[in-house]
């Protein structure tokens, strides 16, 4: 540990208590939160999850500067199709790996144990850079421009600085990182406490720096599993498109929250307790805002409006058969098509009921287990612009 460096200069850990505009903030994000899951039958909020799952990649990457284009994940994704160009198919596999570690995180098959806990953190890192490809597991270092090379699960073991925000020396990351996990863990911290920290501890996450590389990452992942951990998270939406679309404020309410305090009235800790206060209210606002974004585009009415629209084109330039809509529209609402109804549904004969369904499933709108399980709804990149308006900038 370097000379002088003491843990007390992460300090203040967390927000005030009974600060009430962030207690606001955290009732309105759990009341909100929690009719989310209702609209839909749970066969498509599955479906919905894997739609989240490949935008969240695509936005906490570009967070990063790595814009890889939807359609190319999705062809990494759904064809294992990648990329002749170097740099493209690496970030096809960066992308890949974001998708599959949150998929873990989802399906609680990730470690059982307090998010903010150094083992999860190191659990993080490791899951996703052991699937990143070699090349974009190297760093420059700042001092001498030598590469380094990030071990997955690995501490770094060198000087970093960040901007102007120099974090603690590698000797001190783990006393660092045990009162990280001490401040916010839930067991000390009532519902409402949790949910107002969240964004207090994905900032001193990036302000610790543990790792060469994938910090950005490895936080935006930590906080969505803690908003999972804490009962107002899911796999239906995600706070990393709503940092993106703010990233400037995102990093500069980061960089604010670096800060010394401004003085007596700026809380006893070494760093601003307004700066963070401030960034907690940024954090959960952009929480809700992500709630309600897809609150309204999964209300079922609207949904099937727009589905309704874009399958009509479809039909009438010849890409999918008559009838698609009627199995799509019971997809949705049920949440399964049993394969005996679909005669009855489209009103065909079961050789062309069988037909419309055959084209469906190799256009991406349906899926099934067996050419005997019932028939799921899913979301092809064709699909996703006209029925998710505005879930990308651009599909």
């Amino acid at each position: 540990m370097a000379s002088g460096e003491s843990i007390t200069s992460m300090e203040p850990m967390l927000p005030p208590e009974n600060e009430q505009r962030l207690e606001d903030l955290a009732f309105d994000l759990a009341t909100k939160a929690s009719g989310l899951a209702s609209q839909l039958p749970q066969q498509v909020r599955q479906g919905i999850g894997d739609l989240v799952r490949s935008m969240n990649c695509y936005y906490s990457n570009l967070i990063e500067g790595h814009d890889t284009h939807p359609r190319d994940i999705d062809r990494a994704l759904v064809h294992a199709d990648y990329s002749t160009d170097p740099e493209k198919r690496a970030l096809q596999h960066e992308a890949i790996a974001h998708i599959e570690v949150q998929r873990l995180i989802d399906q609680q098959k990730d470690p059982q144990i307090e998010k903010t806990n150094s083992e999860y953190l190191f659990w993080l890192h490791r899951e996703f850079c052991q699937r990143m490809p070699e090349e974009l597991l190297w760093v420059a270092n700042p001092e001498t421009g030598e590469l380094q090379r990030v071990n997955p699960g690995e501490l770094r073991k060198g000087w970093v600085q960040v901007g102007k925000h120099i974090p603690p020396s590698a000797s001190a990351l783990p006393l660092f990182l045990k009162r990280f996990s001490e401040a916010y863990n839930p067991e000390r911290l009532s519902r409402v406490r949790q949910i107002t920290a969240l964004g207090a501890a994905h900032h001193r996450l990036l302000w610790i720096h543990p790792f060469y590389d994938g910090n950005g990452r490895v936080a935006r992942l930590m906080s969505h599993a803690t908003l999972i951990s804490c009962g107002v998270g899911s796999s239906l939406w995600s706070v990393a498109r709503g940092l993106a679309r703010n990233v400037q404020k995102y990093k500069a309410l980061l960089m604010a929250a670096d800060l010394p305090r401004r003085g007596d009235l700026d809380g006893r800790g070494a760093l601003s307790m307004q700066a963070l206060i401030e960034f907690c209210e940024f954090f959960l606002t952009i929480c809700i805002d992500q709630v309600e974004f897809m609150a309204t585009l999964l209300d079922p009415e609207d949904l099937l409006r727009r589905m309704d629209l874009h399958i009509k084109e479809e039909v009438h330039a010849g890409r999918l058969p008559k009838g698609s809509f009627l199995l799509l529209r019971e997809a949705l609402l049920a949440g399964e098509v049993q394969r005996g109804r679909t005669g009855e549904i489209t009103g065909y004969g079961e050789r062309m009921a069988r037909n419309v369904v055959s084209e469906l499933i190799k256009k991406g709108y349906l899926q099934s287990e067996s050419s005997r399980k019932p028939l799921i709804l899913t979301f092809p990149i064709d699909a996703v612009e006209r029925w998710f308006p505005r879930l990308y900038p651009t599909v």
